[in-house]
């Protein structure tokens, strides 16, 4: 009995010695200097008054000597957290913000693993070295054009040694019938690949027919009518397709928005080429630049740059 008691009191006194230690070692912010972080933090990435910036307490840097290191949450609201580490001066006078990079990864294959492309339908070669993943808005005007910069263009100069695949990202908050024509497109996808991709094709070259309707039930049934008419142009099964079209199971819709959201996706069109990031509508040689980076790093071949077009002579 002395035994066992002499063990729970070191335990006991163990515990204490090392919440007191933590006590010392992690420090409340005072408040004025809480407030001073605060306000920096704010007028660096313009962070409007009703998103709530947290900062937490000071601990000892091991980065820099002569700082200690702070955690500042900035909350955006609907479970959104961004968090951001921050040193500061044991003078509490100056504070940076120091970013450390691992050497030993690379951070495009880090992406590039949180991408999930199983089961999606693909354009070019199946099993090539360089993959393209579009994150897609099918109402969005910017992913119109970039879907025919993709297609047919890039798609014909680099088809035989790129893989393209587009993943969904409808901002419905602007966009109301996106979600409707993803899981529409998806059905199509279920069945047939290239019923899949006439349908973006399609869209993508003619949202102004799905926007002249007046009503947004009116909306929904142009997006049915024209997803089940590429599943008959395609043979897909009739009765499965219209099934699955009036089911409107988002759950794959909601999967693609949420990996977006987790890998720093906040607008469309957004593309990865082996990880490397675009954003928004680019210049057709940026996207080449892009591609062909990407291929040497593969060691794969890079295609001719295309002839210009003749220069018509002067009369």
């Amino acid at each position: 009995m002395l035994r066992r008691f002499l063990v729970i009191l070191i335990r006991r006194s163990f515990l204490v010695l090392l919440l007191i230690c933590l006590g010392c070692v992690a420090q409340s912010v005072p408040p004025d200097i809480a407030r001073k972080i605060e306000r920096q933090v704010r007028s660096y990435y313009t962070i409007p008054p009703d998103v709530n910036v947290k900062v937490g307490a000071i601990v000892p840097s091991t980065d820099l000597p002569g700082y200690d290191e702070v955690a500042v949450t900035i909350d955006q609201g609907d479970g959104k957290q961004k968090g951001y580490k921050f040193l500061v001066s044991k003078d509490r006078s100056t504070m940076v913000r120091l970013i450390k990079f691992d050497l030993t990864k690379d951070p495009y294959e880090a992406v590039m693993s949180k991408i999930d492309v199983r089961g999606r339908p693909v354009r070019g070669s199946k099993n090539a070295k360089v993959v393209v993943v579009n994150y897609d808005d099918f109402e969005c005007p910017y992913c119109a054009r970039m879907h025919q910069t993709l297609f047919p263009e890039i798609l014909k100069e680099y088809g035989d040694r790129v893989t393209f695949v587009y993943k969904d990202y409808p901002l419905a908050e602007i966009h109301p019938w996106a979600i409707h024509a993803a899981v529409d497109a998806n059905c199509l996808a279920a069945q047939n690949p290239d019923a899949y991709w006439d349908f973006a094709d399609y869209i993508h070259d003619n949202k102004q027919h799905v926007d002249q309707e007046n009503t947004p039930a009116a909306r929904f049934d142009a997006i049915d009518k024209i997803a089940l008419l590429q599943g008959q142009r395609h043979n897909v099964d009739a009765a499965k397709l219209q099934a699955c079209v009036k089911a409107q199971n988002d759950d794959l819709v909601r999967a693609s928005m949420k990996e977006a959201d987790e890998i720093g996706v906040d607008a469309t069109p957004t593309l990865f080429i082996n990880g490397e990031r675009i954003d928004g509508v680019v210049p057709i040689s940026e996207l080449r630049a892009a591609l062909n980076e990407a291929l040497k790093d593969a060691g794969e071949p890079v295609p001719a740059a295309p002839q210009a077009a003749p220069t018509p002579a002067s009369k």
